[in-house]
């Protein structure tokens, strides 16, 4: 019998690796694997043509100083429009995430619905829809020109290209924020109110730091895509709002320039790394739903 019980606890003790096998296996495989080839020809020389490049590795650390020295312009201005971004989708999805947690009774499904709905839309055509929408002779335009906001033109500008990240990250804000509201105890309002206790400083002590998870988890899904996007930028931009993901993108693909290109997708690794280390370290939450 005892042999019996430690076998069976030998085979308790193991079953846990056993079962993440399969996914230590898929992230070796396809994330592991993939980061070396990247790193390695981050590294290497380009020669040969256009039509066949070599690559020779050769420890080549001046690719980085030379990707950040080239690229320095869309780098800022990729974490300027990731940063504007998030900040806009956390001001425009906060009250609606209340509103659906607190407010929307029996028609909270059909708003988490309605939320979710763009989804069921691939990210090339919503990006194609706000192309149509920020025509020049559209009504948002007309009216945004009627205004003084626009100069006749909303295409081809900065807040076209924010206004896509914005849009089609947004869903990604309000979810992480709805889930943080709705699993509050809504004992802890009442009480505050029974504390007389005004709206605004029930809302600055309470709800908003019981709420701080949903905001640094959604800022975090809205931030990250948005450095690297380069479809709002090539479709809603210009050459003047082109953004580290447009030159990784034409560098890989249009100018072949392989090493450049690794350089820049792991110097863009590097800088959301710090950013998100930064973010979690000054909201010091570590409950991110």
């Amino acid at each position: 019998m005892a042999g019996v019980a430690t076998s069976s606890r030998q085979r308790s003790r193991i079953a846990p690796y056993l079962m993440i096998l399969p996914a230590l296996a898929y992230l070796a495989i396809f994330f592991v694997v993939p980061f070396y080839s990247l790193f390695r020809t981050s590294l290497s020389e380009m020669a040969g043509s256009v039509y066949l490049p070599t690559l020779t590795f050769a420890w080549n650390w001046g690719n980085y100083a030379d990707a950040f020295t080239l690229y320095s312009d869309q780098i800022v201005r990729s974490l300027t429009y990731a940063f504007a971004a998030t900040v806009i989708s956390l001001l425009l999805s906060y009250p609606l995430a209340y509103v659906i947690a607190f407010k929307s009774g029996r028609y909270k499904n059909l708003l988490l619905g309605l939320v979710i709905l763009p989804f069921f839309v691939t990210f090339l055509v919503r990006t194609l829809a706000w192309k149509t929408i920020f025509a020049d002779n559209g009504f948002v335009v007309q009216v945004l020109d009627t205004l003084g906001l626009v100069d006749g033109r909303l295409l081809s500008t900065p807040w076209a290209v924010i206004g896509g990240l914005v849009y089609n990250s947004m869903t990604f804000m309000i979810l992480p924020l709805y889930v943080s509201l709705e699993k509050m105890d809504p004992r802890l309002l009442e009480a505050s109110r029974d504390l007389y206790s005004s709206g605004a400083r029930a809302f600055r002590k309470v709800i908003l730091p019981l709420s701080m998870p949903g905001v640094l988890a959604g800022s975090l899904l809205v931030f990250i895509p948005a450095m690297g996007d380069f479809i709002n930028a090539d479709y809603l931009g210009s050459t003047q709002t082109t953004m580290i993901g447009n030159v990784i993108q034409k560098q890989f693909l249009v100018v072949k320039d392989y090493p450049a290109a690794a350089a820049l997708s792991f110097l863009l690794m590097a800088m959301i790394l710090v950013g998100v280390l930064s973010y979690t370290r000054a909201l010091g939450t570590e409950e991110l739903t």
